[in-house]
């Protein structure tokens, strides 16, 4: 393992209130196995990640939808208690487009990446993200982006039913509704629709082309780049299990050479002069074999503990390291690593050995503990939800049921059956 410095602790900052988000656990346990004081700035109701020994203290995070006011305010709290220069993670899309607009607010108290400014919420953005990759000659999908429902509906046939329909700025959806960051369109009456509720969402509706998933289509890539742009850290990597799935996060991963999607990472971020952790999506294309870049996230991705290298180097490591002026290790890949959720893939959990899990670590067995409890009352909630919004029978099929009963209450007698033929 590399030498750290251990006098600078990490502060991890996630504003999504999601309790089941792996991927700060994997930060959290990934630095404080390093000797690193690891604060979290994050929502810690039933949380499983709060149980982590590895967690130095908790702090209430701002509210979902702050302003950058706000969430100003929360890391100048944060900062007095730590009493030190830290190194600063955004864990989620939200976090990090509000730390890229007030990074000169932030410094001192904090350490970041010095990306070109706006860039975040640049790539961030899927509208943005089409130009970007046009830019660059990167494959994308082909996106129109609808500025009425009749115009939604027109597009949706112009691109080709099923299409996908996606939030330019996802982190902008309000919680405790029905809007999901991406969903596939079956009709030009659902995109109409959609695009109804745009100003609800708090950003425009884009349709993608789709691109059906399959076995061997669905690629990632994590990474890391340092003060010069070069990428070190991470790998490519194929997923294996999504949930939900066909279209969701990755359940199971592999860590698989792919020269292709290294080199379309390393040119977009070298172009883009990109610094920092980021997460890429990809998906190849079944016609032509080209990989299309799908989503650019400006922070670790969940599963971003598939690429923990031979010499003990990950994405949030090498963040650490290179900002404290230490010296990255050369790379060690593991071809072939696994990693598993084990909530979304309980069966490839219990037979896949020697695979790295999201939850479950010998050094640290109560977030897995805790972990399975809460998607305990989770999915039992959900299944009692369900239970409730089966609709009634109808009154016809009510009535059809009582003289079904009466019937068999009062069987015909031979005479009356007779005289029914």
């Amino acid at each position: 393992m590399p030498p750290f410095d251990t006098r600078v602790p990490a502060v991890l900052l996630r504003i999504d209130r999601n309790p089941f988000h792996h991927g700060t656990l994997g930060a959290v346990r990934s630095l404080g196995r390093a000797g690193i004081d690891v604060h979290v700035v994050a929502d810690s109701t039933g949380s499983p990640v709060c149980r982590s020994r590895f967690v130095r203290r908790m702090h209430p995070p701002p509210a979902p939808g702050s302003p950058p006011a706000d969430i100003a305010l929360a890391l100048r709290r944060v900062a007095a208690r730590v009493n030190r220069p830290a190194v600063l993670i955004p864990m989620d899309d939200a976090s990090a487009v509000a730390v890229d607009r007030m990074r000169d607010e932030l410094a001192p108290r904090y350490l970041l990446p010095l990306s070109p400014r706006g860039l975040a919420e640049r790539v961030a953005d899927k509208a943005e993200l089409a130009a970007v990759c046009a830019a660059a000659g990167i494959p994308h999908p082909r996106t129109l982006a609808p500025d009425s429902p009749a115009q939604a509906a027109a597009a949706a046939w112009r691109l080709g039913l099923p299409v996908v329909a996606k939030w330019s700025r996802p982190w902008l959806l309000p919680a405790g509704t029905d809007l999901r960051s991406t969903t596939v369109l079956r009709s030009a009456h659902e995109a109409r629709t959609l695009c109804r509720r745009a100003e609800e969402a708090g950003s425009r509706l884009l349709l993608q082309e789709f691109l059906p998933p399959g076995p061997d289509r669905d690629w990632f890539f994590h990474g890391y780049a340092d003060r010069s742009s070069s990428v070190c850290g991470g790998g490519p990597g194929r997923k294996q299990r999504a949930w939900p799935r066909g279209a969701g996060l990755t359940a199971v991963g592999r860590w698989t050479p792919n020269p292709t999607v290294q080199a379309l990472a390393e040119r977009l971020t070298s172009m883009l002069g990109y610094r920092g952790i980021f997460d890429l999506d990809f998906r190849r294309d079944a016609t032509t074999g080209s990989y299309h870049l799908l989503d650019f996230n400006p922070r670790p991705g969940a599963q971003f503990r598939l690429f923990a290298d031979g010499s003990g180097l990950d994405v949030v490591r090498a963040l650490h390291l290179d900002l404290t002026h230490r010296p990255l290790p050369p790379p060690a890949p593991l071809p072939g690593r696994t990693f598993v959720v084990e909530n979304y893939a309980p069966l490839t959990a219990v037979l896949c050995r020697g695979s790295e899990r999201a939850w479950h670590a010998r050094d640290d067995l109560a977030p897995g503990v805790a972990m399975w409890a809460l998607w305990s009352r989770h999915v039992g909630r959900r299944l009692l939800d369900r239970v409730r919004r089966t609709p009634a029978a109808p009154a016809a099929d009510a009535r059809v049921v009582r003289q079904t009963a009466r019937r068999d209450a009062n069987p015909l007698t031979d005479d009356e059956k007779a005289s029914r033929c």
